[in-house]
C-alpha cells in the first residue's frame, strides 16, 4: 500500500496581539509556496495539511474572544485547542457552543459548556483532535486517564489519526501520559502550557512527541508578559496584574508532525522555532 502523508501543524499557545500577528504571517509565508527563498528567521516553506493552535492566551494574554476567534479562521487555522485561561474572557459562554473549530479540555466535569475532542475532515481526510488538561499544579479538573482512553478509542472507529493537545505543568506527568497515550493508538501528543519549548521532540511507539511545543509572541519579554510585572511579583510577592509584552521582535514555537493517513502513525517530527521583526497592524489593543 503506497504511503500517503498527512502534514500537521500545531502552534504552541499563542500569547496576545504580538502572538496573533506572529502566526498570521507565519502562515501567510507558507500559504504562497513560491520558489523564492523565505522570509529571514522563517525557515523553509512548507504546505500544511492542518493547522491546530492553542489560543487559550490568544486575547490581550488570557482568553479568546470572539473575534479573535473568527480572525483565527480567516487566517487558515482548523482547529484550536485551549486549557486553563479559556474562561478568562466571559463572553466564550456566549459562544463556546456554536465555535465548531474550538476544543477546550475534556476531563472538565460533565455540564461545562464546550466539547473536550471533535472530528474534522480535510482533503477527504478525518483527522480528529482531543484536548485534555494535567491535575499537577493546576486547578483540580477530572482524571484524564480514563476519559482520554475512551476517546482515544472512540474516534479511532472513525479515523486512525487522532492528536492531542495536553495543557499541563508537570513535565512527569506529561511524559508519563504520552507514554500511556502511545500505547492506546494516539498519532500526535503536543504538550502545552509552560510556553518554553523543549528539545525533546521523537516518536514513540509510532506517536510524535513533544513536552512543551513553546509559544508564540513577544520575545522581550517573560514567556510572552511584560518583564517589569513579572520581575515586581517576584520581588514583592504581591500579585500584579500581567500585561502582554511589546518589545520589538516576535517568536513562533511549533511543532511539524506528518502522518501516514492509512494506520495512522507518525513517520516524521520536526521543531519550529523562528524569530522575526515585529509586525505592526492597525485595530484592537489586545
Amino acid at each position: 500500500m503506497t504511503t500517503s502523508i498527512f502534514k500537521i501543524i500545531f502552534f504552541g499557545d499563542i500569547v496576545g496581539k504580538p502572538g496573533r500577528n506572529a502566526v498570521k504571517a507565519f502562515l501567510a509565508d507558507n500559504k504562497t509556496l513560491t520558489p523564492n527563498p523565505s522570509p529571514k528567521g522563517r525557515g523553509e516553506l512548507c504546505h500544511y495539511d492542518f493547522v491546530i493552535a492553542n489560543i487559550e492566551n490568544a486575547s490581550h494574554g488570557f482568553g479568546l474572544t470572539e473575534k479573535n476567534y473568527n480572525d483565527f479562521i480567516e487566517y487558515g487555522i482548523d482547529a484550536m485547542t485551549c486549557g486553563n485561561h479559556i474562561w478568562d474572557k466571559k463572553d466564550i459562554y456566549t459562544y463556546i457552543d456554536n465555535a465548531d473549530r474550538l476544543i477546550r479540555p475534556i476531563n472538565y466535569p460533565a455540564g461545562v459548556k464546550g466539547v473536550g475532542s471533535r472530528i474534522f475532515e480535510k482533503d477527504g481526510i478525518k483527522i480528529g483532535v482531543i484536548n485534555s488538561i494535567g491535575r499537577v499544579f493546576m486547578n483540580m479538573v477530572d482524571s484524564p486517564w480514563e476519559t482520554v482512553k475512551d476517546e482515544i478509542a472512540k474516534i479511532k472507529k472513525e479515523t486512525p489519526i487522532v492528536v492531542m493537545d495536553f495543557h499541563a505543568e508537570a513535565t512527569a506527568e506529561k511524559i508519563c501520559f504520552a507514554k500511556y497515550c502511545s500505547e492506546l493508538g494516539l498519532s500526535a501528543f503536543f504538550g502545552t502550557h509552560t510556553h518554553v519549548q523543549t528539545a525533546d521532540e521523537s516518536i514513540i511507539n509510532n506517536m510524535a512527541y513533544i513536552t512543551d511545543v513553546g509559544f508564540c509572541g513577544a520575545s522581550d519579554g517573560v514567556i510572552g508578559m511584560e518583564y517589569q510585572t513579572s520581575l515586581s511579583r517576584f520581588l514583592t510577592g504581591i500579585p500584579e496584574r500581567y500585561e502582554v509584552a511589546q518589545g520589538t521582535t516576535t517568536q513562533v514555537n511549533a511543532l511539524e508532525v506528518d502522518i501516514d493517513v492509512n494506520s495512522g502513525c507518525a513517520l516524521a517530527v520536526k521543531r519550529v522555532f523562528c524569530s522575526n521583526s515585529k509586525v505592526e497592524e492597525s485595530g484592537d489593543e489586545n
